[in-house]
């Protein structure tokens, strides 16, 4: 009856549940056995045993189910003794209507204490399996506080820094290297203060004076609320790796087929293995290109070489030679291929291992290599060129003054005026062919742009076509410049230059200088860029404009637009790197069918200062009979020399050549107060003489002449000469060069 009530109680709570009733120990043994059961109902009074007794047997077998007496004879002493022993609950058959709210309390408390057990057990297994990663990896593990002070240290420590339980409480950084430790520490605040995990690289070093490197990374402890509580920190000795690496690039010469394209095909060309340095090469990822045929993937061309490869492959176990080949992008490259010929047991063919290396950049370098070499060669001509073009233009820029004193017609006196201007014209001219060709940098002194623009539209005036017309804008008021005149002119004509040749049909070549004033902030747009005044020198022309994506591009070295044979694309890169040198910068302002406008920015000089910085032309001095000996292989050259240095009250000896100079000293050493000494001559050179002339009289007084702007053979200094003359050099030049030296200012 109390069965049936019992179920009837379930049907009316809609409570869905499979009820088995046993009357006997041994029945209830047999259920308890097959343990299916969610909850047990148990009367206090049974035939052959009591609920005390059933309740036990049921902490025996399921002791994590509920158990709950339900009778109508049990007191209340037997009551509190059941539920002490284990019982769940009790309910009297006076009450029956309590037993279904029972039965619900019984298991919501039996699926919290399963739940409990549940997450008390998985917290148990993550602290097993915390301790066993811990005790057993070789990574060392590090619970910090927010402070840096350590909570927790793992075995692995021992080694390197001792027990791990002495280390609780001790500063995290104290082993850092002295080097490293700031930058840990602000690693250390970024991490607390992001909340975020950070990756660092130090050094430990350790009390015996060895140093380790330690690779790490650190995350954040939270508490419930979200507040970062602790740093949980995981390191790595790589001391190991870094010496492997260290050993890997001494070796990289050795190793450079590492990071080749490797695949493997069979003997049909199917890829069969495909490595790293191939998906970075190609594009392809080893899941597209196995499987694909090799010269289906990367092969456009080149069938007949591929052909080639493959007759050498069978008939030498190997090939190698040069392909052309694609990206998956579509990018053309160019790869050495070395293919290797992989038999079976059998001694058959079986596959073939294909090692790629990409040459395409080494290819492109090759290529401007060539072009530089070409470039050097015109150099080392055009220095050879400007030398014997010094020795022609020398003796008549002494000689031109000396006639204008002799000389007392006007017209005379004209002519030989437009004879200086032309031969000076000329030695400008050489040394802007010298600063190309060497890359000499030039004394920067004060400069009037006016003066140079002036020379500028002379020359595209005489040598432009016609059908381009030139216009100029220029301030009067243009402030001065400090700088290289030749090297500015060099810009200014390279900028006019690429004008004329965006102008092939003709057009208008505008040139327009004005002074402005850079703002800070307009500066700080440019690397080592001042604020302050400026002068802007605007190169414009009427052309079909610079493409926005070549407008950085035109600056790279060797980057041309122009056709094969019309540039080398270093004009524009020369224009940027002279002006960088002179602490400007230019700008392109192009639209597409509107023409280009080139604008270069110089520092300027404020007018002032510039007028006080010209100094009033020295006189020249006059010898007092003082025995000179000049040296030139240039006759021409040790004439004027000669008649120069005669006019002004010196005494001259010359010779050809270092040998000659060398036995003329020995002969006058006692009379000779100084020596005008050549660098380039046959026999014995400059430089030769010179260590011959400092043996023999330590103290002479050289002053070394070369048609170079730097020779390598003759320095000025200690065991050097006293001072140095370029040839072609004025009169006046010589004479105070020769008054400073043997006076000693």
């Amino acid at each position: 009856m109390d069965y049936e009530l019992l179920r009837a109680r379930l049907e009316m709570d809609e409570i869905a549940a499979e009820v088995d009733r046993v009357e006997t120990r041994e029945q209830f043994v047999r259920a308890l056995e097959a343990g299916r059961y969610d909850v047990i109902i148990s009367d206090y009074s049974l035939p052959s045993f009591d609920g005390v007794a059933a309740l036990a047997l049921a902490q025996e077998y399921l002791p994590a189910v509920p158990f709950i007496l339900f009778s109508g004879t049990i007191g209340e002493e037997a009551a509190v003794a059941g539920l002490r022993a284990g019982a769940t609950d009790y309910v009297l058959k006076q009450r029956p209507e309590r037993l279904v709210a029972s039965l619900q309390r019984a298991l919501r408390e039996s699926e919290d204490r399963r739940r409990r057990q549940r997450a008390e057990e998985a917290l148990r297994e993550r602290e097993e399996f915390f301790r066993l990663i811990s005790e057993n990896v070789t990574d060392l593990i590090a619970v910090v506080d927010l402070q840096g002070r350590r909570v927790y240290s793992s075995p692995s420590y021992e080694p390197l820094l001792g027990a791990p339980e002495k280390l609780v409480g001790t500063d995290s950084f104290q082993e850092i290297h002295p080097e490293d430790r700031e930058r840990v520490r602000r690693v250390f605040r970024e991490t607390i203060a992001a909340g975020v995990g950070q990756r660092a690289e130090f050094r430990f070093l350790l009390k015996d004076g060895s140093i380790r490197y330690i690779e790490s990374q650190a995350s954040v402890m939270r508490d419930k609320y979200g507040r970062v509580t602790n740093v949980i920190v995981v390191s790595r000795d790589v001391t190991d790796r870094k010496k492997a690496e260290a050993q890997i690039r001494e070796q990289a010469a050795l190793l450079d087929k590492a990071q080749d394209a490797i695949c493997v095909t069979d003997m049909e060309q199917r890829i069969l293995y495909w490595n790293h340095s191939a998906e970075a090469l190609y594009g392809w990822a080893a899941g597209e290109a196995i499987g694909q045929f090799a010269h289906e993937l990367l092969l456009r061309t080149d069938s007949a070489v591929q052909m080639e490869a493959l007759k050498s492959l069978i008939a030498r176990r190997e090939w190698k030679g040069e392909l052309r080949q694609v990206t998956k992008g579509g990018a053309e490259i160019i790869v050495e291929s070395r293919w290797t010929l992989v038999q079976d047991s059998g001694g058959r063919p079986k596959s073939i291992l294909v090692i790629n290396t990409d040459i395409t950049e080494k290819k492109k370098l090759e290529t401007q290599f060539f072009r530089s070499q070409r470039l050097e060669n015109i150099g080392m001509l055009a220095s050879g060129i400007a030398h014997d073009l010094n020795n022609v233009l020398a003796p008549i820029m002494m000689a031109v003054p000396m006639l204008r004193d002799r000389v007392s017609v006007p017209n005379d006196r004209k002519l030989l005026d437009m004879l200086d201007r032309s031969v000076r014209r000329g030695a400008d001219l050489v040394r802007q062919i010298l600063s190309f060709a060497r890359g000499v940098e030039g004394e920067h002194k004060l400069i009037q742009p006016r003066h140079l623009l002036a020379d500028l539209e002379r020359m595209v005036l005489e040598t432009f076509p016609k059908s381009i017309r030139f216009q100029k804008s220029i301030d009067p008021e243009l402030r001065f410049i400090r700088g290289n005149a030749t090297q500015i002119h060099q810009v200014l004509l390279n900028l006019c230059v690429n004008a004329r040749d965006a102008m092939p049909g003709g057009g208008v070549l505008s040139v327009v200088a004005e002074n402005i004033f850079l703002t800070d902030t307009e500066a700080s747009r440019h690397a080592d860029v001042k604020p302050g005044p400026y002068v802007v020198i605007s190169v414009s022309d009427s052309g079909p404009g610079v493409p926005p994506a070549l407008r950085e591009r035109i600056f790279e070295p060797f980057f041309t637009t122009k056709a094969p044979g019309k540039g080398t694309g270093l004009g524009l890169a020369g224009v940027r790197g002279i002006l960088k040198n002179h602490g400007g910068f230019v700008e392109v302002v192009s639209d597409i069918g509107k023409g280009a406008c080139f604008r270069i920015h110089l520092q300027a000089v404020e007018h002032q200062s510039a007028q006080t910085t010209f100094a009033k032309q020295s006189e020249v001095p006059v010898g007092q009979g003082e025995l000179i000996l000049v040296v030139d292989d240039e006759e021409a050259v040790q004439q004027i020399a000669r008649a120069t240095l005669e006019n002004y009250g010196y005494r001259v000896l010359s010779a050809n050549n270092g040998v000659e100079a060398l036995a003329v000293y020995k002969q006058n050493r006692n009379e000779i107060k100084a020596v005008v000494l050549d660098s380039m001559m046959p026999i014995m050179d400059g430089g030769a003489a010179l260590m011959a002339l400092r043996e023999i009289a330590p103290d002479v007084k050289v002053i070394g002449v070369s048609g170079l702007n730097v020779d390598d053979k003759v320095s000025v200094g200690p065991g050097g000469v006293e001072a140095f003359l370029t040839k072609p050099y004025t009169a006046q030049e010589l004479l105070l060069k020769l008054h400073s030296v043997l006076h000693g200012s």
